[in-house]
């Protein structure tokens, strides 16, 4: 049975290096997605590199050229949120979710309602968000590459 690992992140970059490590341990991009801000927001790590969408979408292209997952980033606007590059499933599901947010796309992928407006919040503060499905083996090796990547707050339903 499929299930659902949410995790965050304050750091795009250790985001996407988690996206990296997952791709090493044999995740697809079809198990695999990544939103960020696409506006200009600090992306931690006190170095006050700023990025905007174009810099996201350049990430985001870079990231399927280095590591094979996440191929196809796109910039989408999400109101209330507003710009953000997303790559993966989740990116899919943001193209329907005008009605829902970005929380019903969150719920369409399994994650209960309470922790989807969480993860949006997320996403409104200027972090990273990362989802990976899979069967129960998988997303504890997931588990893994994300803490040891800094995610603060992982959620497995």
């Amino acid at each position: 049975m499929a299930h659902t690992l949410v995790a965050a992140f304050q750091n795009t970059d250790r985001a996407r290096e988690a996206v990296r490590q997952l791709e090493a341990q044999g995740f697809s991009d079809k198990d695999v997605s990544l939103i960020a801000p696409g506006d200009k927001h600090t992306k931690g790590g006190g170095d006050g590199h700023q990025d905007s969408v174009m810099d996201g979408t350049a990430w985001g292209a870079g990231i399927g050229g280095a590591a094979g997952l996440l191929a196809a980033a796109g910039a989408i606007a999400i109101p209330g949120i507003g710009p953000l590059i997303a790559a993966g499933p989740l990116a899919a599901a943001l193209t329907g979710a005008t009605a829902g947010g970005l929380a019903g796309a969150f719920m369409d992928m399994g994650v209960p309602a309470a922790s989807s407006k969480r993860y949006e919040d997320e996403l409104r503060h200027g972090h990273a968000v990362v989802t990976v499905q899979g069967g129960d083996g998988k997303l504890q090796t997931a588990r893994s590459v994300v803490q040891a990547q800094g995610a603060h707050d992982i959620e497995m339903d």
